[in-house]
């Protein structure tokens, strides 16, 4: 089984996807991406900018980027999510239920660290932190399985996944690029309830979603046994990792290995970003606008890039094509240490490096999309997107240490540089993998089909 259903059905032309556009679910998509994207550099990187700010040493920065587990991790309780309707709005529907759900904890999670700051200490920080970690990665497992299910073939898939990258980024943007502005003139408190605020398209557009009917079609089939007996606790979490490997048998280890090391060039650089721009002297006001301005523009073009890609060329020569390009940009963060706080060289730098990621991204996100069967949607995205986060959280928290060591006899920007290279050469394994997968797989690329 699949998360699209391409039997018996034409092809569709550019101007039935272009028609595509018009449709409200892809405006819900674009709303439910930007409350994806929303949480995840406030419980991350731009944390670490603004612990950085409190004089917080790099290790300890790379430490608490720990907190990100929560996002390798949430396969766990996934099976929940597919099979429990959510406390108190389960009535809206599983899927719409839980987004509200998780939705509101991210907000009062948020609401917390802005009401406490950084004052109370680091273990406090750091339990606020994975409130929001958690909840934010509950909501990505529920959102992914609505885009996957509300998917009607695989060019919508491809047009769906594309809204929720594009909403996606545009948090990014914020929390990343105007939330330095804000925290340069208002502060950080302030500035994180901003966020908190925020949280509120995502709430909106959860009310406003229709509830996918094809998976509620696919449960009712099933005549599903209660999650506490021991079919029903079987059938929720052994089942979909059973259809995965069924479907897919040998492959699935190399497809889960390839994915596992995609996005670690990314992960490995992310806690120490900012440190690096406040560490070249550069001040918040410069970084977020052109974050906000070059970024933006350049993240667009790369998604969009991503998107043509990945429907003209197929799932892994645009995969290839990511990796190269991802590792490039990440690599070419090494040039500021040695130009220092040039706005036009960061500027340059800023808007590969969102090229690159957009494109990689959408790469990605397509092809784990693709892999899903519906019955099992939250529990196997879940699965495949935990699984492309494990080797990059866990090595993302040694990064401080990295820098601090490769430092040593050297001037702090000379041993960033040195990171930020090392860093783009971690494409090298994944590069490797796919171009293995793509070789043994050697069949036409499509969606795959219904039933198998």
């Amino acid at each position: 089984m699949s998360a699209v259903n391409t039997t018996g059905t034409r092809k569709r032309t550019l101007g039935d996807v272009v028609a595509s556009l018009r449709q409200p679910k892809v405006a819900v998509m674009l709303a439910l991406g930007f409350s994806s994207g929303l949480p995840f550099f406030l419980s991350g990187n731009t944390l670490g900018y603004w612990l950085r700010d409190e004089g917080t040493t790099l290790a300890t920065i790379g430490f608490l980027s720990w907190v990100g587990l929560a996002y390798s991790l949430k396969f766990l309780w996934a099976p929940v999510i597919d099979r429990v309707d959510a406390p108190v709005f389960g009535r809206l529907g599983r899927r719409r239920g839980w987004m509200i759900v998780s939705q509101l904890f991210v907000a009062a999670g948020l609401i917390a660290l802005s009401a406490i700051g950084l004052k109370a200490g680091l273990a406090t920080v750091g339990i606020l932190a994975v409130v929001v970690a958690f909840s934010s990665s509950t909501q990505d497992i529920v959102v992914d399985a609505w885009r996957i299910e509300a998917a009607a073939d695989s060019d919508e898939l491809g047009l769906l996944s594309a809204a929720y990258q594009l909403g996606y980024r545009f948090a990014i943007i914020v929390t990343d690029a105007l939330i330095l502005i804000a925290a340069n003139h208002f502060g950080w408190r302030i500035s994180y309830a901003a966020m908190a605020a925020l949280m509120a398209v995502g709430v909106s557009a959860s009310f406003v979603a229709m509830e996918p009917l094809r998976a509620n079609k696919v449960f009712a089939s099933q005549a599903e046994a209660p999650l506490w007996t021991a079919r029903g606790f079987f059938d929720a979490v052994i089942g979909p990792f059973r259809e995965f490997f069924r479907v897919y048998g040998a492959l699935a280890l190399l497809m889960l290995a390839m994915i596992s090391f995609y996005r670690l060039p990314e992960f490995m650089m992310g806690p120490m970003a900012n440190p690096y721009y406040h560490d070249l002297g550069l001040s918040k006001d410069a970084v977020g606008a052109v974050r906000a301005s070059i970024g933006l523009v350049a993240s667009l073009v790369g998604i969009a890039a991503g998107g043509f890609s990945a429907l003209r060329f197929g799932y892994f020569k645009t995969l290839i094509a990511g990796l190269i390009i991802q590792s490039l940009v990440i690599a070419n963060f090494a040039t500021l240490a040695y130009v220092g706080p040039d706005i036009r060289v960061f500027g340059a730098v800023m808007a590969a490096d969102n090229f690159g990621i957009g494109f990689a991204g959408v790469a990605l996100v397509t092809y784990m999309s693709s892999l899903t069967s519906i019955g099992y949607t939250a529990t196997q995205y879940a699965l495949l997107s935990s699984t492309y986060t494990y080797v990059g959280k866990l090595s993302k928290g040694f990064s401080g240490v990295m820098v601090e060591r490769l430092a040593a006899g050297r001037t702090l920007l000379d041993g960033y540089a040195l990171f930020f290279i090392g860093c783009g050469l971690l494409g090298v394994p994944a590069l490797i993998l796919c171009i293995v997968l793509a070789r043994a797989t050697r069949q036409p690329e499509r969606a795959p089909a219904e039933t198998r």
